[in-house]
C-alpha cells in the first residue's frame, strides 16, 4: 500500500508539473511586459508626484505630493481644455459607431463592388495617421480642395474655416477622426453579422420582412455584444487621439482643439514641466485602464455567452 501511494503521489506531482509546464512559456513576456510596460508606469506615476524639470529630469526628484494633480485642476484653461476632450470623444465614437454599422449593413452582400470598397476603406484606416491629417489638412484649408469645389459650384462665397475658426475647429478634427475609425468597425461588424443563420434570414424574408426590419430585429441583436466591445474601443481610440490635432491644428486656435493627450504634451516637451505632464497622462492613463477593464470584461461574457 506505501508503494502504491507513493507512486501515485510521484504521478500526481508529475501531472501538475505538465500541467502548469507550460507557465514557463509566458515568463519570457512577462518579463518583457513589466520591463516595456510596468517599469514606464512606475517611474510615471513618481514623476507625477514629484517636481520634476529639465534642470533636474536625470538628478534627484524632489516629493511634492499632489500639488502637480492641483496646479493642473486650478488652471483657468482646464475646464475648457477637458470640456474639448469630451465633445472630441463623444463625437468620434458616436459617429463611429453610428456610420461604421451603416458602412457594415452597406457593404454586407458578396457583391465585388463592396469588397473592393470594404477594401478600400481599411486601406484608409491603415494609413498613418502623419500622412492621413496631413491630407485633410491640405482638404480643409482655405484654398484647399473643398472650398474650392464648393466655391465653382457656388454653394459658398467664401471659403469656410474648417479649422481656423474657434467653434469648427474641433468639430473637423473629430470629423476626420471619425473618417479613420469608420473602416475599423464597419469591418468588425461585417464579420459579426457573417455570424447570422441563414435560416433565420431566410425565413425573416419569407415573412415578408424589409431589409431595414431585418437591419433592425436580426442584425442589430445579434451584433449587440460586438457593438458594446466597438463602442469601448472607439471611446479608447478617441480619449488617446493626437496624431490629427497635432498635424492639423496644433491645439489652436486658441484652446479650440486643446485636449487632454495634447495638453500633456505641451506640458512635457514644450514648457519641459515635465511633473505636470506625467501628471495629465497619469489621469489619461487610468481612465483608459478604466476602458481596457470594461473591455475585457464585455469580452468575457461574450465567450461565456457563446
Amino acid at each position: 500500500m506505501t508503494l502504491l501511494s507513493t507512486k501515485s503521489s510521484i504521478d500526481a506531482i508529475r501531472s501538475a508539473q505538465r500541467k502548469g509546464g507550460h507557465l514557463l512559456y509566458v515568463v519570457p513576456a512577462v518579463f518583457l511586459l513589466t520591463l516595456l510596460s510596468a517599469f514606464p508606469l512606475f517611474q510615471l506615476a513618481r514623476m507625477s508626484f514629484s517636481d520634476v524639470g529639465i534642470k533636474n529630469i536625470t538628478g534627484v526628484w524632489t516629493n511634492v505630493g499632489f500639488a502637480n494633480f492641483k496646479a493642473i485642476a486650478s488652471d483657468p484653461d482646464f475646464k475648457q481644455i477637458l470640456i474639448n476632450t469630451l465633445v472630441f470623444v463623444g463625437i468620434v465614437t458616436f459617429l463611429g459607431l453610428i456610420l461604421g454599422f451603416v458602412a457594415a449593413t452597406a457593404f454586407n452582400d458578396a457583391k465585388k463592388s463592396s469588397d473592393f470598397l470594404l477594401a478600400f476603406m481599411v486601406f484608409i484606416w491603415a494609413l498613418p495617421p502623419i500622412v492621413n491629417g496631413s491630407v485633410w489638412k491640405f482638404l480643409l484649408g482655405g484654398d484647399g480642395l473643398i472650398n474650392v469645389l464648393l466655391q465653382k459650384v457656388s454653394l459658398i462665397s467664401e471659403p469656410i474655416p474648417f479649422l481656423y475658426d474657434p467653434k469648427m475647429a474641433l468639430y473637423s478634427v473629430a470629423m476626420v477622426n471619425c473618417w479613420a475609425v469608420i473602416p475599423f468597425n464597419a469591418l468588425i461588424l461585417k464579420a459579426a453579422f457573417k455570424s447570422v443563420s441563414k435560416d433565420v434570414l431566410e425565413a425573416s424574408e419569407i415573412d415578408g420582412v424589409t431589409p431595414l426590419q431585418q437591419i433592425r430585429y436580426v442584425y442589430f441583436p445579434s451584433s449587440r455584444p460586438t457593438l458594446l466591445v466597438l463602442a469601448i474601443l472607439t471611446l479608447v481610440y478617441g480619449f488617446r487621439s493626437f496624431d490629427f490635432i497635432y498635424v492639423m491644428t496644433y491645439g489652436g486656435p486658441g484652446l479650440a482643439t486643446n485636449t487632454l493627450p495634447f495638453l500633456g504634451y505641451i506640458k512635457a516637451f514644450v514648457l519641459f514641466d515635465f511633473s505636470k505632464g506625467a501628471a495629465i497622462a497619469l489621469l489619461s492613463a487610468i481612465f483608459t485602464s478604466g476602458l481596457a477593464l470594461l473591455y475585457s470584461r464585455s469580452v468575457r461574457k461574450e465567450e461565456q455567452n457563446d
